[in-house]
């Protein structure tokens, strides 16, 4: 079988790279526009950094697994085609700020029918609004050739910098179709790639609307369950009540479980407020302003969290951030990535700037996207992989980025380095307070109380 994906980011790229290592005999081709990103795949500089990733392309790479820029060819060779091209907010014309934007996905579908010459399986891989394949499947019904192409929905549940691991071993694999014998057909065709690896019951075959609706749901109750937890560790702070204790108890409770109860300075990523956003203007567009409404509260409050986060820093350091340096220990919105998008850091540098502090930013994979996001902060604002070199000369360290080597660190040594008194506002609950107030540190844990020595 020769499978293509249009699009290769961070679901395309990992995708097929693990689809390519599973089905040795299955010919996997990834294109895109981008002639440098492709260049990139082909290199041993992979564009994206992904715990494992760079081990399963070295293997399938020039294998069976291809990546180029010559997207008519691909098209034209492809029995299945994985289409997964960016689906951004629109931020103009109607549904502005909410709506997703889509003029990439019918481009795609556009190129398609001027290439294809035969029959396809279209498979929508990119998040997209509910009844999306309905006007994915005019478009390409509308070609002239008189071909015949089958819809099929197969989100992806991958989180990132763990990416690899969510797709060899996945909670489920969601594919869904129209209920017709040649729409069964597609399912059972794209589900057939999968067996390969995953468990039968692991596979879950849905109608088509039920499979698009399910991803923006599945992101949205996680945001909710992220904004839930850090509403209530404002809470905590003014009452004096410790976060980690409060979610630890509920957590126990097996009706709500454990994950993603851990307070943070807010959720990033290319998925959540997008699909939130989306979310809220289906049911605006449908006629469910309360829906719409309770929806949209989830994104306030995670806004709202990386607001509060450095109106913190300021009462605490007297008022003033002016001329004092802060080293922003992260920049990725997750640890185990170099994906900045949507990251509460960008939030927190953009109010530290305004405040006239002097920012040092450290994260081990996200510098680069880091200068691109900032660019238009051309001064207080340096980048250093050497969180040793951020701190020296520092009046505060604000942890945003939970990556673990931040846990570890000389705080004796990098507390002696730094403009006394010294604090640690820790955004993602990473580092023990307790020996951190013991070296000398006026500590702030997110959701806590304070330890200091005022």
């Amino acid at each position: 079988m020769n499978i293509l994906c249009i699009g290769a980011g961070y679901v395309g790229g990992p995708t097929m790279a693990v689809i390519a290592d599973q089905c040795p005999d299955h010919r996997v081709t990834v294109v895109d526009i981008n002639t440098s990103r492709i260049a990139a795949w082909n290199s041993d500089s992979l564009p994206i950094y992904e715990p494992g990733l760079a081990e399963v392309v070295a293997r399938c790479r020039n294998r069976n697994l291809f990546y180029s820029t010559d997207i008519p060819r691909g098209i034209r060779e492809a029995d299945i085609i994985f289409v997964s091209v960016n689906t951004p907010t629109k931020m103009f014309g109607a549904g502005a700020g909410k709506a997703a934007d889509l003029q990439y996905l019918e481009k795609t579908a556009r190129s398609i029918i001027e290439y294809a010459e035969s029959d396809k399986i279209v498979v929508e891989k990119s998040t997209l609004p509910v009844r999306t394949a309905q006007a994915l499947s005019r478009v390409l019904h509308s070609n002239a050739k008189g071909l015949h192409f089958q819809i099929v929905s197969n989100p992806e549940f991958l989180a990132e910098g763990s990416a690899i691991r969510d797709l060899k071993n996945p909670d489920r694999v969601l594919i869904g179709g129209l209920e017709t014998s040649q729409g069964r057909q597609a399912v059972d065709a794209v589900a057939g790639i999968y067996r390969r690896w995953v468990p039968e019951e692991k596979i879950i075959t849905t109608g088509l609307w039920s499979s698009e609706l399910t991803k923006l749901v599945a992101n949205a109750l996680l945001a909710q369950r992220v904004s839930s937890v850090n509403s209530i560790s404002a809470l905590c702070e003014k009452t004096g009540a410790n976060i980690n204790e409060v979610t630890r108890v509920a957590g126990l409770d097996s009706r709500i479980g454990a994950k993603f109860l851990k307070a943070g300075v807010g959720f990033g990523g290319s998925c959540f407020k997008k699909d939130i956003l989306n979310l809220v203007y289906l049911c605006e567009f449908y006629g469910l302003p309360e829906v719409a409404a309770y929806w949209e509260q989830v994104v306030r409050i995670n806004d709202y969290q990386a607001e509060r986060f450095v109106r913190n820093m300021l009462a605490a350091m007297f008022n003033t951030l002016a001329g004092k340096k802060i080293a922003l220990f992260g920049f990725a919105f997750k640890r185990d990535t170099g994906d900045t998008r949507e990251s509460p850091a960008i939030a927190v540098t953009r109010q530290l700037h305004a405040e006239h502090a002097e920012i040092a930013i450290c994260d081990p994979k996200a510098l680069d996207n880091a200068k691109l996001d900032l660019a238009d902060l051309a001064e207080g604002v340096t980048y250093t992989a050497d969180p040793y070199t951020a701190a020296r000369g520092a009046h505060a360290i604000a942890i945003i980025t939970d990556w673990d080597e931040f846990r570890d660190l000389d705080y004796a040594q990098i507390y002696d380095a730094m403009n006394k008194p010294a604090f640690i506002f820790d955004g993602r609950g990473l580092v023990d307070a307790g020996r951190l107030h013991e070296i000398g540190f006026n500590v702030y844990p997110l959701g806590c109380p304070a330890l200091t020595h005022f």
